[in-house]
């Protein structure tokens, strides 16, 4: 994507919506994620993580402590420190969202997968990282395809909060 034009629409939008909207806003802190994970994909973590907090703070004061945008929160900060390569603070950050996760989303939920297999891969990058072994993780290599895939086969079929997945995404989870 071209991170600076998305960047600098998001911070207009961010400005104006700063101005406008009570700072506990929730869709302030949308637009402070938004802007979180570009930095994110640029590689500028410590900025993204800013953002990020910025986020959690005012979703953690405006929505429900089980709502799944706040575990999203959590787990975009935890996706940070992993890509900083502090898995032991990503972990942190991934095991709040999980306990969300788990509470706010139904046990079949492709949200749920997605919130153990960062908890795994962040086991994974601790465990080379104490052996010396080069720490470089796998995102969706075939071992964690392999995983996710057995994840998913041990699901009930989906139910009605998989609805605002895509037809793909649907089509994935009815074949389970």
């Amino acid at each position: 994507g071209d991170y600076s034009k998305a960047l600098e629409f998001y911070e207009k939008s961010c400005k104006i919506k700063e101005k406008c909207l009570s700072p506990n806003d929730p869709d302030l802190a949308t637009t402070y994620s938004n802007i979180g994970s570009v930095y994110n994909n640029m590689g500028d973590y410590t900025k993204a993580l800013e953002f990020y907090e910025n986020d959690l703070k005012i979703t953690k004061k405006s929505l429900p402590s089980n709502h799944p945008d706040l575990a999203a929160s959590y787990s975009n900060i935890g996706s940070a420190y992993s890509n900083m390569g502090d898995y032991a603070k990503a972990l942190e950050f991934y095991e709040k969202d999980l306990e969300i996760t788990k509470k706010s989303l139904p046990p079949n939920h492709p949200d749920l997968a997605n919130s153990y297999h960062n908890i795994g891969t962040m086991f994974y990058g601790i465990e080379n990282k104490n052996s010396g072994e080069d720490n470089t993780m796998p995102i969706m290599d075939g071992t964690n395809k392999d995983m996710l895939d057995a994840i998913y086969a041990n699901m009930e079929p989906p139910t009605l909060a998989a609805s605002n997945l895509t037809e793909d995404d649907r089509s994935k989870c009815e074949t389970r």
